[in-house]
């Protein structure tokens, strides 16, 4: 059985209820009063009077704030995240199949009309979010994408998001954070096209946001803080171990650090080391508290405790800092997003490796995969039949439908048989 050499004093679901009633007050007051009370919202949280629409002429002026060396670090990014994202849509098909004589059905992918993007501000200039959700959603075909994010210092939004924005091909982009902002998506607030699917990370009132409308429209994941468990054998190296960890943990103070490994030693080594590369971090980085509320440290028996444990955690982000990696990925079942082998840390995947970044958080990687080009698309299977083929296929919906009690589906196809073969008699009852 593992031994917790550090456990967390918090859980992601601390502090939920109110977060909940708030956020659902905020939700029926903007739906109620529409944009002036968007507006309202935008003032007194984010200090924001100038325009929600922005501009072209805003766009190309924060594009000449911006160094050369910066725009083609974004133009990197995204075509590393529109080549994975294409990838993933030429392995999606539509296709057509002949299911018993004279009985066709198929599927088609059909994209949705209108997709949100939410992309955070605050404290930082989240870059590669606007560049995973955007990106993504042209590569499945969206028409139209409506791209959100919050004031930077109430200057609007942040010059390298809003080239992000137009680099990965954003249709409208909305100066909006918050609440108001993914209320203003999901109800069309100042464009008048309510968006069918909401993606895109956020703090826990935003997240708790596209719970709540969840239904109403679509929304990539169940989100919360973001996640970093790190399994780790003998033969790890603990600095690097160490950095992940705090390099995850900076992301927010209720952002939980895992490490799972098969060493004490090295565990004891992780432990020592995080708080000083904490204690080298600028004034006011929340790493220091997410280790202090949410870190934990595992010691496993073996291999296969540490993946148990690893799955049950069910992680956004897992990195295996171990040998046989081939074994880790056939044997994990459980994550957001893998990294295999110390050279592939999840800040690269955050950025600009290529696959999306927005993923599942809260264990919800127990049933569900992150943010991908079949998130924007539709699965619409049809069906079409000759006159032959429903001899068979009428007797069989007929009896059922009987054995169910549903006697108006079962006149459905015996209206059908005595139409196609007047005359012949037929069982329609078990």
């Amino acid at each position: 059985m593992a031994i917790y050499l550090k456990k967390a004093v918090k859980t992601p679901a601390s502090g939920e209820a109110e977060v909940t009633r708030t956020v659902a007050e905020m939700l029926r007051e903007i739906e109620a009063g529409g944009e002036a009370v968007a507006r309202d919202y935008a003032r007194r949280l984010d200090h924001w009077e100038g325009a929600f629409v922005v501009a072209p002429d805003e766009i190309a002026a924060a594009e000449r704030t911006l160094s050369e060396t910066l725009k083609d670090d974004i133009r990197f990014s995204h075509r590393q995240v529109r080549a994975f994202a294409e990838a993933q849509r030429a392995s999606l098909s539509e296709f057509a199949v002949e299911l018993h004589p004279g009985v066709t059905a198929g599927q088609r992918l059909v994209p949705v009309e209108v997709a949100g993007c939410y992309v955070p501000g605050g404290r930082f200039a989240h870059i590669a979010s606007a560049v995973m959700s955007v990106t993504t959603a042209k590569a499945a075909g969206v028409p139209s994408v409506i791209a959100c994010s919050p004031p930077h210092k109430g200057q609007g939004i942040h010059p390298a998001i809003l080239f992000a924005l137009s680099t990965c091909g954003a249709d409208t982009v909305l100066t909006l954070g918050g609440v108001q902002g993914v209320a203003s998506l999901a109800f069309g607030l100042f464009t008048g096209k309510p968006a069918d699917i909401i993606v895109g990370p956020g703090n826990k009132f935003v997240a708790e946001a596209k719970r709540l409308l969840f239904g109403r429209v679509g929304i990539d994941v169940f989100a919360g803080p973001t996640e970093i468990l790190v399994i780790a054998d003998a033969g790890a190296d603990p600095s690097l171990v160490a950095s992940d960890l705090v390099g995850q943990a900076e992301h927010g103070v209720e952002s939980p650090a895992i490490l799972v490994t098969t060493s004490r030693q090295l565990a004891e080594a992780v432990m020592s080391i995080v708080p000083r590369l904490i204690a080298a971090l600028p004034e006011g980085n929340a790493a220091a508290a997410a280790w202090r509320d949410y870190g934990e440290v595992a010691v496993a028996e073996d291999r296969e405790e540490a993946a148990t444990l690893s799955d049950r955690y069910a992680p956004e982000h897992l990195e295996v800092h171990a040998a046989d990696l081939d074994w880790w990925l056939a044997r994990l079942r459980n994550y957001g997003s893998l990294f295999l082998g110390e050279e592939t840390t999840v800040a690269f995947g955050d950025k600009s490796a290529g696959p999306n970044h927005i993923l599942p958080t809260k264990q919800a990687a127990r049933y569900s995969g992150g943010l991908s080009v079949g998130k924007f698309l539709k699965v619409l299977t049809w069906q079409r039949m000759t006159r032959e083929a429903t001899r068979d296929i009428a007797l069989v919906t007929a009896r059922i439908s009987r054995l169910e009690g549903m006697e108006a589906h079962a006149r459905t196809a015996d209206d059908r048989l005595r139409k196609y073969f007047p005359g012949e008699s037929f069982r329609t009852a078990v």
